[in-house]
């Protein structure tokens, strides 16, 4: 059996998306006389590795607390799109040249290795990014993904600074879609391309919550 860890590391350099572009704080507290520390942090949700909920495009949608371990876990395929460029625009062309067989209940991972060559290299990581189209993403959900993750920023419009609520298209497909969404993952260069594999994406229960930070891995027999 094999490990393979799918999360970004995040610290005190990490920005978030730019849709906010809030840096990350982390501020530790000691007490003596010998170590013991404990630590506060200040982030985005959607910092780093993490889901997102239907709360993040629709106002009564569900939260963190509401999402079943379920539809996190399960059978996992990669979609491998590794020879995109920057700036490319995942098309429904892209995901049929692939020949997918998703079947209803599979997690789709797509893969352009973008998060492996520039996490950490900001602002690039966000404005330069391949990204999803709103119908490479309807084309997932419909072929029955109860779960979509990409390596790279998948929403063209966040990094847009006059973008509104109803441009986030993206994320409004697949939720309202009925599909879970996972981003900032990596390693997805470590995966099978041929097979499916288990994977897990679990994420902090917290009430009220439009997304969490999660720790994205697969097991590999």
């Amino acid at each position: 059996m094999e490990i393979i860890d799918l999360t970004v590391p995040i610290g005190e350099d990490t920005l978030s998306p730019p849709s906010v572009n809030l840096q990350l704080k982390m501020t530790s507290y000691h007490r003596g006389p010998g170590f013991w520390q404990a630590s506060k942090v200040e982030m985005l949700l959607h910092t780093g590795s993490h889901v997102d909920f239907l709360r993040h495009v629709q106002a009564d949608g569900e939260t963190a607390i509401d999402i079943e371990l379920e539809r996190v876990f399960g059978e996992a395929l990669v979609v491998d799109l590794s020879l995109v460029e920057s700036n490319h625009a995942i098309s429904v062309q892209d995901l049929e040249d692939q020949n997918l067989n998703i079947q209803k209940g599979d997690i789709v991972l797509v893969r352009t290795d973008w998060t492996e060559k520039h996490w950490g290299n900001f602002p690039t990581y966000y404005m330069e990014s391949p990204y999803c189209t709103p119908e490479a993403a309807q084309w997932l959900v419909d072929a029955g993904a109860k779960a979509i993750g990409f390596d790279c920023f998948s929403e063209y419009c966040a990094r847009l600074p006059d973008f509104t609520s109803e441009d986030f298209i993206i994320h409004k497909v697949i939720l309202e879609g009925g599909s879970i969404l996972m981003q900032q993952m990596t390693n997805l260069s470590k995966l099978p391309m041929d097979r499916k594999f288990n994977f897990f994406a679990p994420f902090i229960k917290l009430r009220g919550a439009e997304g969490s930070p999660a720790r994205f891995f697969a097991i590999l027999d």
